[in-house]
């Protein structure tokens, strides 16, 4: 086996033989912040690699294995420094630490926020850590696991909605509607929304034609952290 293994490795283009794991998933998220993941494929990354797609499958098993093992590539480096004993500055961390990385690859935020493959390329230490660090909190049983899951929907919810894909198709036309409409709100039939429409108007969620790549939410956002930790003390508090 070895050495037909050997054989096939010498039958390899170079490019092949010196393509390793690192050098695919490197160029993998660089494409896909190039052209988002709709236009995203391996026959597009094998190319941008000047090699065959085969050559990707020795590495990564399909393309659902690539994007999972995408996922992971850009979420390194997110574990929080700070002390567990302080676990409301240690999940405050986590969640801005966390915002850092979509930023920096805001193409990858529908992958992480809607489909389920992502959850292979999950960092199981970090979680695990969570875990640890929760129980360390005082948080036991179903508070202990209700706390996890709330965790990991603010790591993962404000910021993919924040940085949401943009219409690739005309978006011009639809910025441009988007504008009319907000312009439009009329204030007998939404008066809430027509009073603070000049606030909300492309600065805050549902009113807005530009993401957070243009327009980040900073000030929502840290409240949103606040709120979230605030909202896990009550809970470790309650009856």
């Amino acid at each position: 086996m070895e050495a037909l293994e050997a054989k096939a490795r010498r039958g390899r283009p170079k490019q092949e033989n010196s393509l390793t794991k690192e050098n695919i998933l490197q160029e993998a998220v660089a494409l896909i912040d190039e052209i988002g993941l709709e236009q995203f494929s391996v026959r597009t990354l094998a190319k941008r690699l000047g090699v065959f797609p085969r050559a990707i499958y020795w590495h990564l098993s399909n393309k659902n294995a690539l994007l999972s093992a995408v996922v992971n590539h850009c979420t390194q480096g997110v574990d929080p420094r700070t002390p567990p004993s302080d676990w409301k500055g240690w999940i405050a961390e986590l969640l801005h630490s966390y915002r850092s990385v979509v930023r920096r690859h805001p193409r990858i935020a529908p992958l992480i926020a809607s489909q389920l493959l992502s959850n292979r390329g999950a960092d199981l230490m970090l979680a695990d850590r969570l875990l640890g660090v929760l129980e360390g909190a005082g948080f036991i049983g179903e508070k202990l696991l209700s706390a996890f899951d709330v965790v990991i929907a603010a790591q993962l919810g404000f910021v993919t909605m924040e940085h949401a894909a943009l219409p690739e198709d005309d978006y011009a036309d639809w910025a441009e509607s988007m504008r009319e409409t907000v312009a439009d709100i009329d204030e007998t039939s939404y008066p809430h929304l027509a009073r603070y429409r000049e606030s909300l108007a492309n600065r805050h969620f549902i009113l807005r034609w530009e993401n957070g790549i243009t327009v980040p939410l900073d000030t929502s956002f840290n409240r949103y952290v606040f709120v979230v930790i605030q909202g896990l003390e009550h809970l470790l508090q309650a009856q």
